[in-house]
């Protein structure tokens, strides 16, 4: 598959179109929707039928088109409106008028408000604001309970992290970017799902497998970008807040402004608490512990945009401060009482007939804390170089900067992490000779400065990656489409890295889109800061070896299906993907319980996926969709191929939303069921601190009702109505400075049902 992927990618770049000489066609593209004034369409797609000969509009909708020997159909499309054909015998001078069509169905496949694109050669579901307050969606981790692609749960039974998951992987191997920037990586994947808001967010796309390469190497399951809310379209004034029955608050503050007709900007603030005098209501299945950390969040994003005729630029600081403790219920009481009989040894050491001569004392007892600090700042630019009189052609550069500092204990355990990174990536874009040979070529430089602290030992690298990358798009127009891409990197540690990747698409009928994908991945794994879970335990962290890179291999196909029943319409998907491991860091928690090893694959890593999905709108008002998803996943370790902990075989997903008249009244239900997950092996460890080798399977029920106002929003919900929750999720809760203490073995949820109710105020 690399030789062929390769190959292919040589081949394409290879490619170049014979025009025959002819008459030249000269025309205007024009919106019809508009009846009494002309409004031009640039950017329109013209060509011949059955060529590939064709051209785009320029900015005043007009186009210049060579007419070959023997063919006269032209069809000119443009995104939302119906395409049209036009027989061109003798006239050189055209005005074509195009129609907006009654739906979107020519251009997207919608269900409620989240789409699939039906121009884009990789499948990309796009998550819209209108999806994302089905549910609270207080921030990125929680903006996926209505979306059947990406799994999210708990990492540890006491932090309160969470984590995604793509294709039966974790989120590690997702590449989550903040519109095309970067965003959550190295030391921030524990809690960056975190750190962006649920109200700060415009749009999500995401995509499964392999992605473009113009956005770098490190995607191996897919990829997420998060749209931002826009300053320029955005509310002048959006507030949102959040009160749940755990003592969680959150108050979300999002202003724009126009400063004229070039210039905007926008402020987009949050704080979140949940503070020590609810800590009480905390421990709900009463073993000492906090079922979720106590925390402060304070989050602010600045920025500003330029959009003129040539050139547009936006830029902007991000900062933030993210604040977590939990542990036993006692360790934040300051008045506990309870007592330990210590033992005391004799200072001079002396010991008589074999007894030291020590003493006992009774001390205050000591209890279980974690803590976690950590501190953001990021810096970004976006400038663009635009050409009106060929809008197909772009230059376009993306520079970013950030610091990432962040300190935290686990018990006896402290870890401190700073990673300071630079990025920059720029792009060119243009055609070759029509509009269904378009090109991307560019340069990238990735600049990772890591310095890590576990216990007493010190850990630091300087990564330094300078690259360049191509992307050739080959489309014949609602027919067939190409991208292939081919990216080199140098990375100063691990030499060239080789990145190609492929996404094709054919359309088998107007209805249906067969698509496939391959490429590579690379990245560089921090197994601590990717694991501080288990850091949540009494095991033994050993690395073994020299730890390399991780690589490996994805391929996928998917199969898109509209189709009309009864009048209404609907969507039916298939995707089957697997991702075979040339390299990985095994993360071992079975062979010893009392230790967890790091070490380089030895044998055999895959994952294999199977998702079906049903999109269907019964009433006009009401939206279903559900979908199974089957995973393979396995990797081998210690020499013996296993599943791999924590993932459910089998998944199914079920949303339904309904909405009144003028929508002035929003219900929406989810349920998931989970199926059995394998646990990491305690079988060596005393009867009492055993677990089980296998999870039951489980339902999660969601939903909430929004009642709108003019500019009122008011909503109430719930998580996990169902009350299901992991039993004894702490191994030797009330021992964990024992050697059998771990709160990592977390399959389901810990704590039970969670009520909350908020209200979002808007002017326009």
């Amino acid at each position: 598959m690399k030789n062929i992927c390769i190959a292919c990618t040589a081949l394409f770049f290879a490619l170049f179109i014979y025009s025959a000489s002819a008459q030249t066609i000269q025309g205007i593209v024009l919106d019809g929707t508009s009846t009494h004034t002309s409004v031009p369409l640039p950017g329109a797609n013209v060509y011949w039928a059955g060529t590939t000969q064709g051209t785009i509009t320029d900015l005043q909708g007009k186009f210049s088109l060579e007419k070959p020997v023997g063919h006269s159909s032209l069809v000119i499309s443009f995104v939302g409106f119906q395409s049209d054909t036009v027989e061109v015998n003798t006239q050189l001078n055209l005005q074509i008028r195009l129609q907006a069509v009654a739906t979107l169905n020519e251009v997207e496949v919608k269900s409620g408000s989240t789409f699939i694109s039906r121009t884009e050669s990789a499948k990309i579901e796009t998550i819209t604001t209108k999806e994302l307050l089905k549910a609270a969606c207080c921030n990125l981790s929680e903006s996926f309970e209505t979306n059947a692609s990406v799994d999210v749960s708990y990492s540890d039974a006491v932090t309160g992290a969470k984590q995604v998951q793509m294709l039966g992987l974790d989120g590690t191997y997702v590449q989550i970017n903040s519109e095309n920037i970067p965003s959550i990586r190295g030391l921030s994947t524990t809690y960056g799902l975190s750190y962006v808001p649920g109200t700060w967010i415009s749009s999500i796309d995401v995509g499964k497998g392999a992605g473009s390469v113009v956005n770098g190497y490190e995607s191996i399951a897919g990829q997420i970008n998060v749209e931002l809310q826009k300053p320029e379209s955005s509310e002048q004034l959006y507030l949102n807040t959040y009160l749940n029955d755990m003592g969680r608050a959150e108050i979300n503050l999002n202003l724009a402004h126009k400063l004229n007709k070039k210039w905007s900007t926008g402020l987009l603030m949050h704080t979140s608490r949940m503070g020590d005098e609810i800590a009480s209501k905390m421990d709900r299945n009463n073993d000492g512990f906090l079922d979720l950390p106590m925390s402060t969040q304070y989050n602010v994003v600045n920025r500003w945009k330029y959009n003129g005729t040539r050139f547009q630029s936006q830029f902007g600081v991000k900062a933030l401060y993210d604040s977590r403790k939990g542990g036993q219920m006692n360790y934040y009481n300051p008045k506990h009482t309870e007592m330990d009989s210590v033992f005391i040894p004799n200072d001079s050491g002396h010991i008589e007939h074999g007894v030291d001569s020590g003493r006992y004392e009774m001390r205050k007892k000591l209890y279980y804390g974690t803590g976690t600090e950590t501190k953001r700042f990021e810096a970004f630019a976006k400038t663009a170089l635009l050409f009106p009189n060929t809008p197909y052609k772009g230059l376009g550069l993306i520079v970013s900067a950030s610091s990432h500092d962040q300190n935290s204990f686990f018990g006896n355990n402290t870890y401190g992490g700073r990673q300071q990174t630079f990025y920059s990536n720029l792009i060119y874009q243009s055609i070759i000779n029509n509009t269904n040979h378009q090109i991307k070529l560019g340069a990238s430089y990735l600049l990772d400065n890591y310095n890590e602290q576990y216990r007493d030992s010190t850990f630091s690298r300087t990564e330094s990656v300078p690259g360049v990358f191509g992307e050739y798009t080959y489309t014949i127009p609602e027919k067939f489409s190409a991208v292939v891409g081919l990216r080199s990197d140098f990375h100063n540690m691990y030499g060239t890295i080789l990145t190609p990747r492929l996404h094709l698409k054919y359309d088998l009928t107007p209805n249906t889109a067969f698509r496939a994908s391959a490429g590579k991945g690379f990245r560089v794994a921090n197994p601590i800061a990717e694991n501080t879970s288990v850091l949540i335990s009494s095991r033994q962290l050993v690395v073994k070896g020299n730890l390399l890179p991780e690589k490996a291999w994805n391929y996928g196909v998917n199969l898109t299906h509209e189709f009309s029943l009864l009048g209404k319409n609907g969507l039916v998907g298939l995707d089957l993907y697997r991702t075979d491991f040339v390299n990985q860091i095994i993360t071992d928690m079975d062979t010893d319980p009392n230790q967890i090893a790091f070490y380089n694959l030895e044998g055999k890593s895959f994952a294999n996926s199977a998702q079906v999905e049903l999109q269907y709108q019964p009433l006009k008002a009401l939206d279903v969709k559900m979908a199974y998803k089957y995973y393979d996943v396995k990797n081998t370790i210690n020499g013996e191929l296993m599943r791999r902990q924590f993932v459910s075989r089998d998944r199914f997903f079920f949303n339904v939303g309904y909405a009144t008249k003028f929508e002035k009244w929003k219900f929406d239900f989810t349920s998931q069921w989970y199926g059995s997950k394998r646990i990491p092996d305690t079988s060596t460890n005393p009867e009492a601190f055993q677990r089980e080798s296998k999870s039951p399977a489980y339902w999660l029920f969601n939903a909430q009702v929004t009642k709108a106002f003019k500019k009122w929003d008011l909503y109430v919900g719930g998580e996990n109505l169902g009350n299901f929750r992991q039993a004894n999720p702490i191994v030797a809760a009330d021992q964990p400075f024992g050697p059998n203490f771990d709160a990592s073995l977390i399959w389901g949820p810990v704590y039970g049902r969670m009520i909350y109710a908020g209200m979002r105020f808007k002017i326009k």
